[in-house]
């Protein structure tokens, strides 16, 4: 499973040409914290191209909760698939933090498409690669545990959006409060609180308000692989 994208993003992959003809097509904005850029089954079709900052995409459960698929950042364009095709909206698409962006009406982004065939390449890239982490965040969510899937997830968010911390460790910038780290693997934020208490009992996560670092990175991986040993490789 994976929350971000593999590879270049949609506008770094696309001709230098055809990337300013698709920024001129848009109008910037700006989205605060916890702003809602589209929702799931919302019938519009603009498209939002990300130029800074992070968002989530996410979709409501059957038992009233919410799940996160994915975080996005510099150079992802989403609400494309309802472009596209024109149906409701797939997912809710929530800022992270301030949020820089570029917002496109979906017969602009069609057209875009259409006179611009060197776009196609990478927009069936991205869709291809959204489909098979979909993919893959089903057999997690079947498959592994509590731990493992919350170690994956830190793993992740150390490699994308870490920095070395005073002291020593990673320091993980991306915002995400724990009730956004259990919609992010399927489970509630009770028992991502446990989770993390056995990760800090272990010394492999020290935690504060707002704040995580990884203070082990490789017993963290082991522990994203499934190949841990002790009270740790029990819980979940």
């Amino acid at each position: 499973m994976g929350l971000f994208e593999q590879g270049r993003s949609f506008l770094d992959a696309l001709p230098a040409q055809d990337r300013t003809a698709l920024i001129r097509l848009g109008t910037p904005r700006r989205y605060a914290p916890g702003d809602v850029l589209m929702r799931e089954r919302d019938r519009t079709s603009f498209v939002v191209a990300i130029l800074r900052g992070w968002a989530t995409v996410s979709v409501d459960t059957e038992r009233g909760g919410r799940l996160i698929l994915a975080v996005r950042g510099a150079g992802s364009v989403v609400g494309d698939l309802a472009a596209v095709d024109r149906g409701p909206r797939s997912a809710t698409i929530t800022a992270l933090g301030p949020l820089d962006t570029l917002v496109i009406p979906g017969d602009r982004f069609r057209g875009f498409l259409a006179t611009h065939p060197a776009a196609n390449g990478p927009i069936m890239r991205q869709l291809s690669s959204r489909l098979r982490s979909s993919d893959g965040e089903r057999r997690a969510l079947a498959s592994e545990t509590v731990l493992r899937r919350l170690a994956a997830r830190i793993v992740e968010l150390s490699d994308r959006a870490g920095a070395s911390a005073e002291g020593g460790g990673v320091a993980i910038a991306l915002p995400m409060p724990q009730h956004d780290l259990a919609a992010a693997i399927g489970t509630t934020r009770e028992a991502v609180a446990k989770a993390l208490r056995l990760l800090r009992e272990q010394g492999v996560v020290s935690t504060a308000h707002r704040r995580l670092v990884v203070e082990n990175p490789a017993l963290l991986r082991l522990l994203a692989r499934g190949e841990s040993t002790g009270e740790s490789g029990r819980a979940g």
